[in-house]
């Protein structure tokens, strides 16, 4: 969890993993999995919300409250920038695809 909980606190202040769990009433592995997902989701066409459920068996709803308690659609377009969810080359995509296999 600490990679990601450090790439949440470069886009937003006081959110984490186990906070973001709290806050939606998830488990802190089904949060990580969403934000992964949700990260991966978001540069491509369509719903954010609908993809990253459909990759990780998650509610749409639950995966909404998420992208809101992280700071929105743009917030979460930084983030997924972060990880490289937008083609940038030697980015952390990997890490991605890491977390939604688990």
């Amino acid at each position: 969890m600490g990679l990601l909980d450090g790439l949440l606190s470069q886009i937003t202040d006081n959110v984490d993993i186990a906070n973001l769990a709290a806050k939606v009433g998830l488990d802190p592995a089904q949060v990580e999995q969403a934000v992964a997902a949700l990260a991966q989701a978001h540069p491509q066409p369509g719903d954010t919300a609908e993809q990253a459920a459909a990759a990780t068996g998650l509610s749409a709803d639950s995966l909404r409250q998420i992208v809101e308690q992280i700071g929105g659609e743009g917030a979460l377009g930084r983030f997924a920038g972060l990880l490289g969810g937008e083609g940038a080359a030697g980015g952390l995509g990997g890490l991605v695809s890491g977390f939604l296999k688990r």
